[in-house]
């Protein structure tokens, strides 16, 4: 196979010629589709297991979404890298936001919270376990981080600031369950944030401290 300057790759993808555009389109999509294939059955763990045909079928269809994001982004092209360097960096990203995106596709918010357990991955991220007099001080902490949430945020602000901050869940999934927009979100967010930091300074809780109190130790 005849291997593209960048020039080539830029003048075939955009070339008044169908079967000279197609035939750069196809021999992009390909690749694509390897290095997606790649990163989905050697760099995934959590796709360890999965039969190779299911990898297979996967790859082709972000391969597939990554090129017209590719095309869609020429112009942005500076030659800095190789062109297909720069394309399967935009290539993973399509991979990785669609992975999360079925991830979380039957996900809702109705269930988000049970009950005492809006605050715990605060306590976990030691890697080993506290002291007796520091594990009491984070208990205690946390009880008052938790009854900020109920007192001070509303049902949207405690639901979209436990989903986003403490779950990790995608922002567009957050917005598609609150019926909003990522602009939306983000002021939502912000006031939340807000609202807990001027309750917790009441509480003599400064940020730094809670900080520090649930560091790595």
């Amino acid at each position: 196979m005849a291997q593209r300057s960048n020039d080539e790759w830029l003048a075939e993808l955009t070339s008044p010629d169908q079967y000279t555009q197609a035939e750069a389109i196809e021999a992009l999509r390909k690749r694509l589709q390897r290095g997606i294939y790649y990163y989905l059955s050697r760099e995934r763990s959590d796709l360890i297991g999965h039969p190779p045909e299911m990898l297979l079928q996967m790859s082709e269809d972000f391969a597939q979404d990554a090129v017209l994001r590719v095309l869609d982004n020429l112009t942005s092209f500076r030659g800095d890298s190789q062109f297909t360097t720069w394309a399967m960096k935009i290539a993973s990203r399509v991979a990785v936001s669609e992975l999360r995106r079925a991830r979380y596709k039957d996900f809702s918010l109705d269930n988000l919270t049970a009950e005492g357990e809006i605050m715990v991955r605060l306590a976990t991220n030691s890697p080993r376990s506290p002291s007796p007099e520091r594990a009491t001080e984070q208990e205690d902490v946390v009880k008052i981080i938790s009854r900020g949430f109920e007192e001070v945020l509303t049902d949207r602000q405690r639901l979209a600031l436990e989903a986003v901050t403490l779950r990790g869940i995608p922002m567009d999934t957050v917005a598609e369950q609150l019926d909003t927009n990522r602009n939306a979100l983000y002021k939502l967010l912000h006031d939340a944030r807000k609202k807990l930091k001027a309750y917790l300074e009441d509480q003599g809780l400064g940020v730094d401290y809670v900080m520090n109190l649930f560091d790595r130790q």
